[in-house]
């Protein structure tokens, strides 16, 4: 039960940052018991770790949907270059799908 100070961002996810200070349970110096419990909480208006990597990818996801719909909307001669690009923007949407679950796996585990 030693305590920790806690970041929480804009998305409403959270982090521990610095420890704060060691509870009576443990007795040994430069020890902590394991348990941490939350001594001050700092808002933070940016956006966590994994909400950052979902709106990158998502930005580059619309950006080549965006060039593959130019590509058919100009004519079809570039084939190779035009199924490479749905390629990719199916590896980018699973990535962020991996990442959307990543994130719920996460705070279902503190709720």
């Amino acid at each position: 039960m030693c305590f920790y100070n806690q970041k929480k961002f804009a998305c409403g996810d959270w982090s521990w940052t610095n420890f704060a200070h060691r509870c009576n349970y443990e007795y040994r110096t430069g020890e902590t018991c394991g348990m941490r419990l939350v001594n001050e909480t700092f808002s933070e208006n940016a956006k966590c770790r994994l909400c950052d990597k979902i709106e990158t990818k998502k930005r580059r996801r619309s950006a080549e949907v965006d060039r593959l719909t130019r590509w058919k909307r100009e004519g079809g001669t570039l084939v190779a270059s035009m199924e490479r690009c749905q390629k990719l923007i199916m590896e980018l949407e699973k990535e962020i799908f991996q990442l959307e679950r990543e994130k719920q796996e996460r705070q279902r585990a503190l709720s």
